[in-house]
């Protein structure tokens, strides 16, 4: 008898990027060569997996030989063939490719229910879900469960939203059953905007089935015969993969008209949004796929009494929905078992930043931040200090390095002042400038409100002028209190959450770093020697060795020196590019 032979190859965004295609290429070619075929081997299966976390280490591979996996990373095409020749003809594998412990450690302390089958799957073959119990869920709940006893479950199991705000899912869902007439809307939120969150991309991606069940669960419960998931066309990959899930789920019989014989109708369609941050709010969501530009409304009427089509509707996002399944097939007290007290269950987070392991996690809520920095990210690169961890992207805040014991819960993030977010999670070092910092996210929702109403259009770019006149060195008295007062204006009257939560970055830079603030503006000076506007180079005379390689770089011809002799910057033509302070091996240039 042959060997049972299973590889897995990361195809996700970042495995396809790092040569993922190729790496699948090289081992068909290889297995030709070496004579590895279906017919010889016991079993021997090869297919594509989705986004596996440790994003930085693609193309990673699994390679299973009756029943013993090794994982290689940093796979290209042309190691393919050495590695089927010696790991799998030979029986030795290839040491020095393998994963190194910190990969073990990346996930050690994680705990995988919404990514539990990402890395597992083939994202683009039914079989492949059911063959790990993909929709029992749906056929437990339609053949032994009311929808009253499935929002129950959701209930007990505390599933809170992980879009943002964490409102209790089964709260919702209660709301929509009880609302009255036929036709009801159950609508997935995958428009993603976050800078650097890649949660529910990577989860549409690398297991869209799950998505779709939950969503199929979800309708069942509040009695919606038809549902939306509203995802951006940016993510073209997992756009392609969701339409091939759904048309394989209607050939199954899981979506359509009387699923599994049970008399529930319920289908998806799919609507691709154009990349607006506003569009993650719910009323603006709904008028976009209405065919209205997407723009937010005043509430209440809230969407599950008024929402599209003016029918009761509920918008979950990708990450909640993908969690329904595994609650309704292992029990509300398994996924109870995870997390604290309010804030049950676990919480995918993209780990971004100065951080040496970045990727996509799933941890237990509660976990303390200093975990997820120290073990599961290993650190910070370059062995430099850690500054601050900016969690909830664009409307989250920055929790300091003093208070990295904080908790990852709904609470304990509002009491720091900042919020969980979707899950984008931002590392930041001591090189990093904590003004430009809010400047930065700053202008992100500056540029990406809607304009509807007067604090948010007017008031964002009030702020936005006011760092950017600090970080130019323009800074003058009275700065920060008109951060601070015009912040909780346009926090408390703007109409969505976009303008409510674009001047947090603020408010947690100037309650925590209020004197790198006083620096800019009464010193002229950034700190971090980020903000370029504040910035001088210099010579050091002593350490200057002429050798004029700085001259050779400098695109202003700011430097002036003869050969072998100290040089000198003209301070009225340098343009601060840093060119100089980053080519002088002699570390003679002065950076202050």
């Amino acid at each position: 008898m042959g060997k049972d032979i299973s590889i897995k190859v990361c195809m996700g965004t970042g495995g396809i990027a790092a040569g993922g295609v190729e790496v699948m290429s090289a081992f068909d070619t290889a297995f030709s060569a070496a004579g590895i075929t279906a017919s010889v081997e016991k079993n021997c299966s090869m297919h594509k997996v989705g986004c596996r976390g440790f994003c930085a280490r693609d193309v990673l591979v699994d390679v299973s030989v009756n029943g013993s996996k090794a994982t290689y990373e940093y796979i290209k095409a042309d190691m393919v063939e050495r590695i089927v020749q010696e790991h799998i003809v030979e029986g030795n594998p290839v040491n020095e490719w393998l994963v190194k412990d910190d990969y073990h450690t990346f996930h050690d302390k994680q705990v995988k229910v919404v990514l539990s089958d990402c890395g597992e799957v083939d994202p683009e073959e039914i079989d492949s879900y059911i063959g790990r119990e993909g929709y029992e869920a749906i056929k437990k709940v339609l053949t032994s469960m009311s929808p009253e006893e499935t929002t129950k479950v959701i209930e007990e199991a505390g599933l809170r939203g992980r879009g943002g705000g964490g409102f209790p899912t089964a709260v919702k869902w209660q709301m929509a059953l009880r609302a009255p007439g036929p036709v009801k809307y159950l609508i997935c939120n995958a428009d993603e905007g976050d800078p650097g969150a890649f949660m529910d991309r990577s989860v549409v991606e690398g297991n869209p089935h799950a998505l779709i069940e939950g969503m199929i669960i979800g309708a069942y419960a509040i009695g919606a015969p038809y549902g939306y998931v509203y995802i951006r066309a940016e993510y073209p990959l997992a756009v392609e993969r969701l339409y091939r899930s759904l048309q394989q789920a209607r050939e199954r019989g899981f979506l359509g008209k009387n699923i599994l014989g049970s008399g529930f109708d319920f289908d998806i369609k799919v609507k691709l949004g154009a990349g607006a941050f506003v569009c993650g709010e719910e009323t603006a969501l709904i008028a976009s796929i209405e065919g209205k530009r997407g723009m937010p409304r005043a509430k209440p009427p809230f969407p599950v009494q008024r929402g599209l089509w003016g029918k009761p509707t509920i918008i979950n996002n990708v990450e909640t929905l993908a969690n329904v399944p595994y609650i309704v097939r292992k029990g509300a007290a398994w996924y109870a078992g995870f997390g604290t007290d309010k804030s049950k269950g676990t919480k995918v987070f993209a780990l971004t930043g100065k951080i040496q392991n970045s990727g996509l996690i799933e941890v237990p809520m509660g976990i303390p931040l200093k975990e997820i920095v120290y073990d599961i990210g290993g650190g910070i690169e370059g062995g430099r200090k850690l500054k601050a961890v900016q969690t909830g992207g664009p409307s989250g805040g920055c929790i300091p390095a003093a208070m990295v014991d904080t908790t990852m819960d709904y609470e304990s993030l509002a009491r720091v002042g900042s919020i969980m977010g979707s899950g984008g999670m931002v590392v930041l070092d001591e090189t990093d400038c904590m003004v430009d910092v809010a400047k930065y996210f700053l202008h992100f929702t500056e540029s990406e409100s809607c304009g509807k109403c007067v604090p948010c259009r007017v008031g964002t770019k009030r702020l936005l002028e006011i760092l950017n006149r600090i970080t130019e060195g323009r800074g003058r008295e009275g700065d920060m209190d008109l951060l601070a007062e015009l912040s909780t204006d346009v926090k408390t009257s703007s109409l969505c959450g976009l303008g409510q939560g674009a001047p947090n970055p603020i408010l947690s830079t100037l309650k925590h770093y209020r004197d790198e603030y006083e620096a800019h503006i009464y010193e002229k000076r950034c700190p971090a020697g980020v903000c370029k506007d504040l910035l001088t180079y210099s010579v050091l005379e002593e350490f200057c060795k002429g050798c004029m390689a700085c001259i050779r770089v400098c695109p202003a011809g700011a430097i002036v020196g003869e050969k072998k002799q100290p040089h000198r910057i003209v301070q009225d033509i340098c343009i601060k590019c840093g060119a100089c302070f980053e080519t002088c091996k002699f570390k003679a240039v002065k950076k202050g």
